[in-house]
């Protein structure tokens, strides 16, 4: 199984140009970062991504929101996504086999199924209220996300309102990662932010998790 730090940070273009979000996650010490931009056209996220990955570190990993082309062409380090987008076994056959496909869930039901997918780690949310998705699916809650991570085979980032003050608590559920858009990116200084959060994931959250590569 993939190895996955413990936060996984997204560069939402809702926030701002996301190749100089991604460039500020990546100086605060964030080395998984995924690139949304859900109205961008396929050429303007390829440039986009191919941006980021020009200044990303060499332990840093690009993900790409939805589109598995862009990923592909791109050499980034992989594709997440939706329940709306293109099955992931499809989506498999095309991605090298060192790229890494990550698949969205929102309820037990959905998770099962992703059991049965070619998926390296399921997301598992709305964990809490969001205002990043306006049509988002109804609030797991913790024990929802509690029920997923016990019966899921593969690692499970927890997404969905996540703030440094109940990251713990969605630690303590068993997710392995945590999505976070809107604690990062609504902060004056993202750099900052994303270096509080990796000082206080690793002092109160304890090490990360044993799934590993």
């Amino acid at each position: 199984m993939i190895s996955l730090p413990r936060l996984y940070a997204i560069a939402d273009a809702a926030f701002g140009n996301p190749v100089i979000l991604a460039r500020e996650l990546f100086e605060g010490g964030a080395r998984l970062v995924q690139i949304r931009n859900k109205n961008a056209s396929a050429r303007e996220l390829f440039d986009q991504v191919v941006a980021v990955l020009k200044f990303a570190p060499p332990d840093g990993r690009i993900i790409v929101n939805d589109r598995a082309d862009v990923a592909l062409l791109s050499g980034a380090a992989g594709v997440h996504l939706g329940q709306t987008d293109l099955p992931p076994l499809q989506i498999r056959r095309i991605l090298s086999a060192n790229q890494i496909l990550g698949f969205s869930t929102h309820s037990l039901a959905q998770a099962l199924k992703a059991e049965q997918l070619p998926a390296d780690y399921i997301a598992a949310g709305p964990v809490f209220p969001t205002a990043t998705k306006t049509d988002a699916d109804p609030v797991i809650g913790l024990d929802g996300l509690r029920e997923i991570c016990s019966c899921a085979s593969r690692p499970v980032v927890a997404i969905g309102g996540i703030t440094m003050e109940n990251a713990r608590e969605v630690f303590s559920c068993g997710a392995v990662s945590v999505a976070v858009i809107s604690d990062l990116l609504k902060s004056g200084d993202v750099a900052r932010r994303t270096e509080e959060w990796l000082r206080y994931n690793s002092e109160v959250c304890g090490p990360p998790s044993s799934f590993t590569s």
